[in-house]
């Protein structure tokens, strides 16, 4: 990120370091004389909540639009999709069937970075949640495809560190899941979906949700694997029942190959992300 001074008064780095050289004194160790920005304690304040969830939508905010990045595609899947070299020391055997999707999501991935490539990396520009399994697949295709890729890592009680085929200073770390999520779907121009869990699910419905209530622009919505996503969630029961209408149901597609949501994503055009309103 780039600070351009533009007024005559010195700029924060500039006192930052004026700060580092002031005599040591009782006064300059209180915690009341650091600087409010650089204060930590202070920062992580319970009533200062606001302000850290503002700093975390602007920060990544910032860096995509100084990257000149307009739209992103989402891969939204498992982190615990095994690749198929994998697949046999997977946690359970059905588990290890699934590999396959780890594989049409990294040619999804690079499928769409090539398109990317031709708009200069500001168009379809492949975001995941920058760990293991699907999300891996997807940062991997676009670097396939010698193209750029954005994760959005959050931090978990367990060890979560991005992994390294995101592309380094398009690596960002969240606090916040609800901040995360925005930025998601903030310049989304579709959406793709893969076999995963409860944060997997809890991101589709929520997508689904936002285009429903008209909170957000439609865009495709792709769910990669009919079989799994018809056993899991009676979507019909839900229309039968009048808790969503018909309708509803055409707001995502089924498809099984990378070659097949690509097709949907291209006929559909792309929609302009400033109609987001999330």
């Amino acid at each position: 990120m780039t600070d351009h001074k533009v007024h005559p008064l010195p700029d924060a780095h500039e006192d930052m370091e004026r700060a580092r050289a002031i005599p040591d004194t009782p006064q300059t160790r209180s915690p009341t004389h650091r600087l409010a920005f650089t204060d930590t304690d202070f920062m992580c304040r319970e009533d200062l909540r606001p302000v850290r969830l503002q700093l975390e939508l602007l920060k990544t905010q910032i860096a995509l639009d100084e990257r000149g990045i307009v739209s992103t595609v989402v891969m939204f899947g498992g982190a615990r999709i095994p690749a198929p070299e994998n697949a046999d020391a997977a946690r359970t055997e059905n588990l290890g069937r699934l590999s396959h999707f780890y594989t049409e999501a990294r040619t999804f991935a690079r499928l769409m970075t090539e398109k990317s490539l031709k708009t200069g990396n500001q168009e379809h520009v492949i975001v995941t949640g920058g760990g293991p399994g699907v999300m891996e697949a997807g940062n991997l295709g676009a670097l396939d495809a010698g193209g750029i890729s954005i994760g959005l890592n959050i931090v978990l009680p367990h060890e979560q560190a991005p992994n390294l085929y995101v592309t380094p200073d398009l690596s960002f770390n969240f606090h916040y899941f609800a901040v995360r999520k925005m930025h998601f779907l903030m310049r989304a121009s579709a959406i793709t979906v893969f076999p995963g869990g409860f944060g997997t699910l809890d991101e589709l419905f929520e997508t689904l949700t936002l285009i429903q209530t008209g909170r957000m622009a439609p865009v495709p919505i792709l769910l990669f694997g009919e079989e799994f996503w018809r056993k899991i969630i009676n979507w019909q029961a839900l229309a039968e029942a009048g808790t969503i209408s018909d309708a509803d149901l055409g707001l995502f597609h089924f498809v099984d190959t990378a070659a097949e949501a690509v097709a949907i994503i291209d006929a559909a055009g792309v929609p302009d992300p400033t109609e987001t309103t999330v």
